[in-house]
């Protein structure tokens, strides 16, 4: 019997022999058009993207894509039509269980995609997302590197970045300064507004000195308050705080020299009921025991 059985299936190879050819020459076809079309691939989308990670998965995702309709074909020539079919309803169940297992990876991964064909920044820029600033140093197809300036390295979610407001420095090179000051009520403003226009002029990478504006935004408790706006000719935070500081220095020395006052908080103690009334004018009682 198993010798008539080994008899059996050699006779049947034989009978399928030419069939298994043509299916191993279908598969060695594939996989040249398969070769042929990664290439396409990376030399196509590496016009459009410098992102080597994604070439290299659009490539190997195409190249894969191939391969198998070569095997269903194979399959088909062989005709074995069930495995196929019972290939795909695999495939099929396999797909929509990973897809709800790895959720959050693959929100990511398709965030990473928008990001590298959209290109909202660059390796290299200074962006500010999620509470971080830093310097860009990796973006890949799940998260973007940041490298804080205090020399951290934060990892954030590709989805985070996508999904929430980002600050990209890099792409403009203009930035405004908004400071604010205040001084006593005993100063006269038209000296104050010329004062502080001159103290803003020396300010490193400022613009131009004819568009320094000053606004007087009210009548604070103890001071009238002041806003001072200038711009910088470059955008990076640390050209900002460098400009905002010196800005801060010559401002607080032209207004020492010149007698101009920035008080401190001020609280007046009323002793009278209706107001106004001052300690050493009010009438104080005594009780004998």
């Amino acid at each position: 019997r198993i010798v008539e059985t080994f008899e059996a299936w050699a006779a049947e190879l034989y009978i399928m022999l030419p069939k298994v050819q043509v299916a191993v020459v279908a598969l060695f076809f594939f996989y040249l058009v398969a070769n042929i079309i990664k290439n396409l691939v990376k030399r196509v989308f590496s016009r459009f993207s410098d992102q080597v990670a994604l070439i290299n998965l659009f490539s190997t995702l195409s190249y894969l894509l191939i391969i198998l309709f070569g095997l269903f074909v194979a399959l088909n020539v062989l005709q074995l039509e069930q495995t196929v079919s019972s290939l795909l309803a695999g495939a099929g169940i396999v797909g929509l269980a990973l897809g709800f297992a790895f959720q959050d990876i693959s929100v990511n991964f398709i965030c990473g995609i928008l990001i590298a064909f959209r290109k909202p920044f660059h390796v290299g820029d200074m962006i500010e997302s999620n509470g971080y600033s830093g310097i860009v140093e990796e973006i890949n197809l799940r998260a973007t590197v940041l490298k804080t300036l205090q020399g951290l390295h934060v990892i954030i979610p590709n989805k985070d970045i996508i999904q929430t407001p980002m600050t990209n420095y890099t792409l403009t090179t203009d930035r405004r300064v908004d400071l604010a000051v205040g001084v006593s009520y005993g100063d006269a403003l038209d000296q104050v507004e010329t004062l502080t226009k001159q103290a803003v002029q020396n300010v490193p990478l400022l613009k131009s000195k004819e568009h320094i504006d000053l606004f007087f935004e009210e009548f604070g408790d103890s001071s009238i308050n002041l806003l001072v706006v200038f711009w910088l000719t470059k955008a990076d935070q640390a050209s900002y705080l460098r400009a905002r500081s010196e800005a801060i220095k010559a401002i607080k020395a032209t207004y020492d020299a010149h007698g101009i006052t920035i008080p401190f908080p001020i609280r007046t103690l009323d002793f009278g009921i209706k107001g106004g009334e001052k300690l050493s004018e009010m009438k104080v009682r005594t009780q004998n025991n």
